[in-house]
């Protein structure tokens, strides 16, 4: 049965958080009361009621329950006492360990990885953005065709059930893998048609101004500010799943392209950032990344390192960058004490404060000082014509009985390369 990404009329369903903190687990592992909370939201995203959470923290996590028995005992006792009918942890689970719990507590056991994978098929839209969803989902189920059977087969409208179906489950491994190859094989595709876009781009030389950031960070706020794109932008995680591109003049002389992108979060199943890489792969190609940060989040700084982690995964991390502190209309100007005008731009999109200011570090951070420039070019010196085509904007062509007039705009090299053709210049 093929996926399923329309969020339909159901009943909210009720969850229990679970979370496990061992002094073993990396800061990618371990759970604690922000993660908790994250995954709060994260349910709330999906369509569930959190009604309960437990953090539970013991020397190593327990081989068969991960949270251990008696814990797990417990944790089925606040489900039953909370009407609740889905269990989720904060912790990524082994196929076997969702098994056992699944039976210790009947209920439906899922761990972080497998919500955000929903919540990514609920958010999918475009045929890009449902091919790297199943094939993410695919990725995720492959190594738990075991342990998953009775999870993955139900085809209800619950949280966790936009996937394949129990037909699919019942297919050998050799099925899934060539599922798995046909999408690895129609992103490439995907891939190719971004690499022809991005040499048309190069053609009109636009330069790629890239929004990156934590997820509700404020990013489709911003390019909606900037931009008037109309796209969506309401208060919840990962609500911007397909990537936006629109053309923006940031002064008189520089037009840009500025494109939203797909939010990032603690934890991300890596099979998201595999599946999405024709999407991020953008990433690599852009002249700037403008990194949105929530100010009046108090974990800002946790989450720009997160989002730096992805970035250098996406072997974008020496693209040029400029941090964007958004949200600021909601903080106390006198208790953002590590905000510097050198280090980047403090702005509300919301409201619009600070976009000025924003624009104008954009074009001083692309390093290309422009000028509008009126040439005369002899019909003898066609070659000089022919490096404008390709390196200025030309934005008018006459012809005179000395040469070829030319408006066009420059940038400083270019400049200087054609100074002794320019009768006018701005």
């Amino acid at each position: 049965m093929p996926f399923t990404n329309e969020t339909e009329e159901k009943q909210v369903e009720r969850a229990v958080l679970v979370g496990l903190s061992c002094p073993g687990f990396n800061a990618d592992q371990a759970a604690d009361e922000r993660t908790m909370d994250e995954l709060r939201a994260l349910a709330e995203t999906a369509g569930a009621e959190a009604v309960a959470m437990t953090l539970q923290r013991r020397p190593a996590p327990d081989a068969r329950t991960f949270i251990g028995e008696g814990k797990a005992e417990e944790v089925k006792a606040l489900a039953e006492a909370n009407d609740a009918s889905l269990i989720l942890f904060d912790n990524e689970l082994s196929p076997s360990q969702m098994s056992n719990l699944e039976e210790l507590t009947g209920r439906t056991v899922l761990d972080r990885s497998a919500l955000i994978l929903d919540i990514f098929a609920q958010r999918a839209r475009t045929g890009e953005g449902k091919l790297q969803v199943e094939l993410a989902q695919y990725q995720y189920i492959l190594p738990r065709l075991a342990g998953m059977g009775k999870v993955m087969s139900r085809l209800g409208g619950g949280i966790g059930t936009r996937g394949p179906g129990e037909s699919k489950l019942e297919s050998d491994r050799r099925h899934i893998r060539s599922r798995i190859d046909k999408l690895r094989r129609d992103l490439e595709q995907v891939r190719q048609v971004r690499a022809v876009q991005r040499r048309q781009r190069k053609k009109t030389e636009l330069p790629m101004v890239a929004i990156v950031g934590y997820t509700n960070a404020g990013k489709s706020t911003l390019l909606n500010t900037l931009t008037g794109a109309g796209i969506e932008a309401n208060d919840r995680l990962f609500d911007t799943l397909d990537p936006t591109t629109r053309k923006k003049r940031i002064s008189d002389t520089q037009e840009i392209l500025l494109s939203d992108t797909v939010g990032f979060i603690r934890k991300l199943p890596h099979h998201l950032v595999s599946a999405f890489k024709a999407t991020l792969e953008e990433l690599a190609y852009a002249d700037l990344l403008l990194h949105v940060v929530d100010v009046s989040d108090e974990d800002w700084q946790v989450q720009a390192e997160t989002v730096d982690k992805v970035i250098a995964q996406l072997g974008a991390q020496d693209i040029p960058r400029l941090m964007v502190y958004n949200k600021a209309d909601k903080c106390d100007p006198d208790v953002i004490p590590f905000f510097r005008p050198d280090e980047g731009v403090k702005i509300s999109a919301k409201t619009g404060e600070g976009v000025d200011a924003l624009l104008a570090a954009i074009e001083k951070a692309l390093g290309k000082g422009k000028h509008r420039v009126r040439l005369c070019i002899p019909y003898s010196d066609g070659a000089v014509l022919d490096m404008l085509h390709r390196e200025a904007q030309i934005e008018s062509t006459d012809y005179a009985a000395e040469g070829t007039v030319v408006e066009a705009v420059v940038d400083d090299k270019t400049c200087g390369r054609v100074s002794a053709y320019i009768i006018d210049n701005e």
